[in-house]
């Protein structure tokens, strides 16, 4: 075998060396972070809510498999005084923790340390009581964890099957349990003027706002879930990158019922 050939079939070792070192790295941290929010889970949920957990749903038809677990986010707060809610959407892999404090969680975990993950968190300028539309961002990752399920809403058979947002705000010492029904699912861009900028809507000060940012809505929405919303109807959006287009973000709006 010449110099030439030996060359070769040792960067070919070295390639496939370092593609192998990144991919047990990236398998590991996927590994850890999911070990992170199973036991984060175990701290949250309350098979036997006390009165630390307040239930503001409308009474709704439970779908198959759903569970009737409570979570109660007073344990989480003590790892961490930024968390803000816990978020879920029932047969889904999201489960996580919501935090505040700008995107500061967009590469780190609830312990503060660096992830590729992040965590869910709070746009800037929301505030978890007054808000009328509260924005929580989180990672599209490959691993399908995070918010990257959110993909799915493209399809009317998924948002059949996932028409309801758990979100468990915390403040003030208590866990304060809400429903949201799914009213509308999109694809935008952000860094551009052709996008929608979906997440300048926080507070609606009179109905035309309000009209204003359904309106735009409406009209990237993929389907029609014939769920109206209306002035004084408290709302959450979940984004996430969205891959089919550049700098592409899939966004899920709902209302709370």
């Amino acid at each position: 075998m010449n110099k030439k050939y030996i060359i070769i079939l040792l960067l070919l070792i070295v390639i496939l060396a370092i593609s192998s070192f990144f991919i047990i790295k990236e398998f590991a941290e996927n590994k850890k972070e999911t070990d992170i929010y199973d036991e984060l889970q175990e701290i949250v949920i309350e098979e036997n809510p006390d009165l630390n957990t307040t239930n503001v749903d409308t009474e709704i038809e439970k779908s198959e498999g759903e569970s009737s677990n409570k979570y109660n986010l007073e344990n989480i707060a003590k790892i961490n005084s930024d968390v803000v809610g816990w978020i879920k959407i029932e047969n889904t892999n999201i489960d996580y923790p919501v935090m505040q404090n700008g995107d500061y969680y967009l590469h780190r975990n609830i312990y503060k340390n660096y992830s590729s993950h992040g965590t869910p968190y709070l746009a800037e300028y929301c505030n978890i009581q007054y808000s009328d539309n509260l924005i929580i961002y989180g990672h599209h990752m490959n691993d399908n964890s995070m918010f990257a399920q959110l993909d799915n809403y493209k399809k009317h058979s998924f948002y059949e099957d996932h028409k309801y947002i758990k979100f468990y705000s915390y403040y003030n010492g208590k866990t304060i349990e809400k429903t949201y029904e799914v009213a509308i699912a999109f694809k935008t861009v952000v860094y551009s003027d052709k996008g929608f900028k979906y997440y300048n809507y926080t507070n609606f000060s009179d109905v035309q706002e309000l009209n204003d940012f359904i309106e735009n809505c409406r009209k990237l929405e993929f389907y029609n879930t014939g769920i109206d919303i209306n002035y004084g109807d408290k709302l959450i959006t979940l984004s996430t990158c969205e891959y089919s287009q550049k700098n592409g973000r899939i966004v899920v709006v709902a209302k709370q019922i």
